[in-house]
């Protein structure tokens, strides 16, 4: 940005960067969603960098080979970052790839310093690096994870990032990068081919968005989960929020509720559409359906479990014999449970840029799991993710794993505009808490007039009330309840019939944002405070 260079330059230079200070999160290895605001046009554009199966990825292969694995080559899909990266740059972007990787190309070859978060990340994963000799260089000394202060380099991934920097796209996807790393991927169970990595291209789609109280809310189309945060905003704004009061039972309830809802039909209907090209979109995001949705949230009592998907194109709040349960009373639990980011939160990376002309990226990548598959192909520094445990292995489920299909992806960068103006972009990690968390973030900025950085550090509820995106996708049924949440307000949700799980965890999510002053354009930003996450300004 001092250079001269625009939001989208940034923001791929800072993603390049991320790859290597946030290895178990992101990296040449992971998918990436992007969504762009262009001040001159006043458009907001969509960039789907997501990868898909290997071709001869099919359910009757995994099943003969043990189910979906945990972390074996067999966990890895096609990744889709580089490409998106690259169709983010050219479209949007004034700087050369060059002149964008040039700083990651740097730190890989001089290194830097291992940061706590960091160092904690990896005591937790090195049964997994441990696995793999090329990880095992970069990340292990004598056995042991790097220690915080310790300076890691990655002179093979400097390698690669210049191939990228002088063929772009291609420098990765095909060539020596794209057979050293289809070599490494396969001696560890991956059934991935070159021609696999050669059919990755990134495209530009439309962005999906809904209109809350005058501000049009703008979210990432499927493969993506995005709608999910605004099909609950549409629910939402049918309640007095401001009434209710912020964090008190009653508020908290509804937005569980709401986002119960959004999960249901999210797992009946939505999946890679191009596999399933007649997704209820349009329907599932018109008021008229949250109007029939919102009569299932009784004030009274919560929906025990999973709630009944709908009917958005019959227009009718539950299909067939799905039909909503309600929970009964229940006590606060009297003891509180260990809380993990690394295990909750800090599983992807994201980041949003606004620059001088207020362009805004808003951008969200990842490997999936805490570093991701735990390997890097010998001889590329490329850690690769594991996202194929996000596809169901049943073959009547909307997002059942298909050969060179898009898996339904957790990652939704989120921004809202006002009169075609920038308000505020924002977006976290978090697999499925990230519509939850964006969510309270939203409405704690935009119903209860917070800054930006008090928004982001007020208690925040995360339900699993649904089935969970990973492998076996288990439906836990809990509300993950901050401990500093006023008693009387635990008691409220657990006589609702909210089963809570109580953790000691401050802030919203992992979030963070960039908020535009209506009248002077000042620009104001703000970070939960569960990582190692920060604002930069000038």
């Amino acid at each position: 940005l001092k250079a001269g260079g625009n939001a989208v330059d940034a923001a791929i230079a800072t993603w390049a960067i991320q790859g290597q200070v946030e290895p178990g999160m992101t990296g040449l290895g992971s998918d990436l969603f992007a969504l762009i605001y262009l001040a001159k046009t006043k458009e907001v554009k969509f960039i789907n960098g997501s990868g898909f199966a290997p071709q001869a990825a099919t359910i009757d292969y995994y099943d003969s080979h043990g189910g979906m694995p945990d972390d074996s080559g067999l966990s890895i899909a096609v990744p889709g970052s580089v490409s998106g990266a690259a169709l983010a740059l050219q479209n949007c972007g004034t700087r050369s790839m060059a002149e964008v990787l040039a700083p990651a190309i740097e730190i890989a070859e001089n290194g830097y310093p291992i940061t706590e978060g960091l160092a904690r990340g990896l005591e937790g994963a090195k049964a997994k690096l441990g696995k793999h000799p090329g990880s095992v260089k970069i990340w292990l000394r004598d056995g042991k994870p790097l220690q915080m202060g310790d300076v890691v380099k990655n002179p093979d991934l400097a390698t690669t990032l210049r191939a990228i920097a002088a063929q772009g796209a291609a420098g990765f996807y095909t060539g020596p990068v794209a057979k050293a790393l289809v070599a490494g991927m396969q001696a560890h169970g991956a059934i991935i081919t070159e021609a696999d990595l050669a059919a990755m291209q990134a495209f530009e789609d439309a962005p999906i968005s809904v209109n809350y109280r005058g501000y049009d809310v703008y979210e990432c189309p499927p493969n993506s989960q995005g709608f999910t945060m605004l099909y609950a905003l549409n629910l939402l704004e049918g309640f007095n929020l401001r009434y209710m009061g912020r964090n008190s039972a009653a508020y908290l309830h509804v937005v569980t509720e709401s986002i119960k809802l959004a999960f249901a039909d999210r797992d009946k209907y939505v999946a890679d559409p191009k596999f399933t090209p007649n997704i209820p979109m349009r329907e599932m995001l018109s008021k008229e359906y949250a109007a029939t949705r919102r009569a299932l949230i009784d004030p009274t009592r919560a929906i025990a479990g999973e709630a009944p998907f709908g009917d958005p194109r019959g227009g009718t709040a539950s299909s067939g014999r799905q039909q909503a349960s309600y929970a009964a009373p229940l006590a606060v639990p009297g003891h509180v449970n260990p809380y993990d980011p690394d295990q909750e939160l800090n599983l992807t990376t994201y980041l949003t840029v606004v620059d001088k002309d207020h362009n805004m990226v808003s951008l969200t990548s990842s490997l999936l799991s805490g570093f991701g598959s735990g390997l890097v192909p010998d001889g590329t520094g490329v850690l690769m993710n594991d996202r194929m445990k996000y596809f169901y292995l049943d073959p009547n489920d909307v997002n059942s794993l298909q050969p060179m299909k898009r898996v339904r992806q957790t990652i939704n960068p989120a921004m809202a505009l006002k009169d075609g103006m920038p308000v505020v972009s924002f977006g976290t990690p978090g697999a499925d808490t990230q519509p939850q968390t964006q969510l309270q973030f939203f409405l704690n900025f935009i119903e209860f007039g917070m800054t930006v950085q008090q928004a982001l550090e007020q208690p925040t509820v995360i339900s699993n009330s649904f089935r969970s995106s990973y492998y076996p996708h288990a439906v836990e049924g809990m509300l993950l309840t901050p401990m500093m949440l006023p008693a009387h307000v635990k008691e409220g949700l657990a006589a609702l019939g909210h089963k809570l799980d109580l953790r000691d965890v401050r802030g919203v999510g992992s979030v963070k944002a960039i908020a535009v002053h209506p009248k002077t354009g000042v620009l104001m930003g703000g970070v939960s405070p569960t990582g190692d996450s920060y604002v930069m300004g000038w």
